[in-house]
């Protein structure tokens, strides 16, 4: 598994709607990407969310943009007047993270595209599974583009590891993830025992393994010693091959509230 790399060449404009405020702009392939920045509010680990959630969406056959790794040079903070987001590309002038840009694209209306109960069911599956807060009525973080649903912003994801010492709370993955009663689609989620060990067999230890060594090893000790990094490594990919071990407690939750 890789994940391509572009340098961005031209700040384009924010998309001042997320608090960490990405950016919109133009890499050295000709290509438009949403940029997330290292430097932002919740530092590397948002980063590390946005692409291990990201990729296992992916993984899971589900909608989501592709994700490259984006070099930014602290140089295009020279012709950014705003002094916050000069500073934003200052503090991130390295390796940072991007989704390609659906340009055109708007938040996901019930009223304009319905959800077959089978999506919806196995985006709420994939949401307590990632431990995501952040699809709700508030914030979809889902797009229609060309009539298609994507889903996007997975940073808030795995809000766990925000806390120190999270990768030795052996009682982690068995995590019920109450925040799934303000998941939007849940009242949809009519098939999440269906789709449930399916969903979970397309998640192989092999697989997990490939995306967790995905995540640059700058981003794992930006927060902590160097010697830690292969640590955390495990810790992430211990996490979430013992989240899918049955009974998966978040199905459970998201049929109890259901």
């Amino acid at each position: 598994m890789r994940i391509r790399t572009i340098r961005v060449t031209r700040y384009v404009t924010p998309l001042r709607e997320g608090g960490s405020l990405p950016a919109i702009v133009e890499a050295d392939d000709d290509g438009m990407y949403v940029l997330k920045f290292r430097g932002a509010g919740q530092g590397a680990r948002a980063l590390v969310s946005e692409l291990v959630c990201g990729e296992i969406g992916r993984a899971l056959g589900l909608p989501v943009p592709e994700i490259v790794f984006a070099e930014l040079d602290h140089d295009l903070s020279r012709t950014e007047p705003d002094h916050e987001i000069s500073g934003l590309i200052r503090r991130s002038a390295g390796l940072n993270l991007a989704l390609d840009y659906l340009p055109g694209s708007v938040m996901y209306d019930p009223l304009v595209m319905r959800l077959d109960h089978e999506l919806a069911s196995r985006i709420v599956w994939f949401d307590g599974y990632i431990s995501n807060v952040d699809r709700t009525a508030r914030n979809p973080n889902m797009l229609i583009w060309h009539r298609k649903l994507w889903l996007i912003d997975h940073g808030a994801a795995l809000y766990f590891h925000h806390a120190d010492g999270w990768e030795t709370e052996a009682t982690r993955p068995r995590d019920a993830f109450a925040f799934i009663t303000q998941h939007l689609l849940l009242h949809k989620a009519r098939s999440l025992r269906d789709v449930d060990d399916t969903m979970a067999g397309m998640l192989t230890p092999e697989r997990l393994q490939e995306i967790v060594d995905l995540i640059p090893g700058g981003w794992l000790a930006a927060d902590t010693a160097g010697e830690r990094v292969s640590g955390l490594r495990s810790a992430y990919h211990h996490y979430l091959t013992e989240r899918l071990k049955a009974p998966r407690a978040f199905v459970d939750e998201a049929l109890r509230v259901r």
